[in-house]
């Protein structure tokens, strides 16, 4: 490894370190600001099951490694030499942290577009921590209420501005990258993540949902477990359980009979019913079903 490369790790640890001191749950990253680590599980042969968040007991999990503990966090990086960077997980307490993304890429105006959000729905951004990327974009470091999960999103509230919220990072200050080192805003650097404003807080969760949708007696006690693991899914995993659900369906026999009902769960996690059908359908063919 090149010496300008230890020194990166070396200088990623102490800044994840100190971190974990005051609360913020960390993980190693490469320069391309992913987990350094990659998945324990990427040969194996049982891929579509339901995932692994740790529960393996082996490192590669990203954010579900995250941690505060010093000894577990050298031995993360000890196992991710190459790290040059460190993430800092949203969402877990203390301060169940929420970072506000504004990017400037392709000539977006996030800050521009978070002003005029501001004005619309008469909410201020404190004071608070805030973190200059390479590209000249910031995040604003907030905190939410201990009963409250917010989603990561990604333009949803306006161009250029991304959520990372519960099973989301940040980048932390200090981590260097292909295209350079994060950095904390000057008179940034004491402050601690300020609480995020309610206006602004009721934006950034998503609609309530419409009550689950019944599933048909004929399935039995296995199809509805299996509609329920549908309707359990976050953004990000909807396709996979949908697709874990259905082979097993298939698998039991309960293939035909599950369809509308997994259809209904899929939807209502926010798939299209197109995609729903699709997915499906793929794992009618994974099972050897006619679709």
């Amino acid at each position: 490894m090149a010496t300008t490369d230890r020194q990166a790790t070396t200088l990623a640890l102490a800044h994840a370190l100190s971190a974990a001191e005051r609360g913020l749950a960390v993980i190693p990253l490469s320069r391309t600001k992913l987990p350094a680590l990659r998945s324990p599980h990427r040969h194996d042969p049982d891929a579509a099951l339901p995932p692994c968040h740790g529960e393996c007991g082996r490192p590669g999990h990203g954010v579900y490694d995250a941690t505060t503990d010093p000894t577990r966090i050298r031995e993360l990086f000890a196992a991710a030499p190459w790290a040059t960077g460190y993430g800092i997980a949203c969402g877990l307490p203390p301060h169940r942290l929420i970072g506000v993304d504004l990017d400037v890429k392709g000539g977006t105006d996030a800050t521009g577009a978070l002003r005029e959000l501001a004005l619309r729905h008469l909410f201020t951004i404190p004071p608070t921590v805030v973190v200059l990327t390479p590209s000249g974009g910031r995040h604003l470091w907030l905190t939410g209420p201990p009963d409250t999960v917010v989603p990561n999103s990604a333009g949803r509230l306006a161009p250029g501005i991304d959520i990372r919220g519960a099973g989301g990072y940040l980048v932390g200050p200090g981590s260097r990258t292909d295209h350079g080192v994060y950095a904390t805003a000057p008179g940034t650097e004491h402050l601690v993540p300020a609480p995020c404003p309610p206006s602004l807080l009721r934006l950034l969760l998503p609609p309530p949902r419409a009550p689950h949708p019944a599933t048909h007696p004929s399935v039995g006690n296995r199809g509805q477990g299996l509609v329920q693991f549908v309707l359990s899914a976050h953004e990000g995993q909807r396709n996979t359980r949908l697709f874990w659900a259905a082979c097993r369906a298939y698998e039991n026999g309960i293939g035909r009979a599950l369809r509308a009902p997994l259809i209904d769960a899929a939807v209502h996690t926010g798939l299209t019913e197109q995609e729903a059908r699709a997915t499906i359908a793929s794992a009618a063919r994974m099972t050897g079903h006619r679709p």
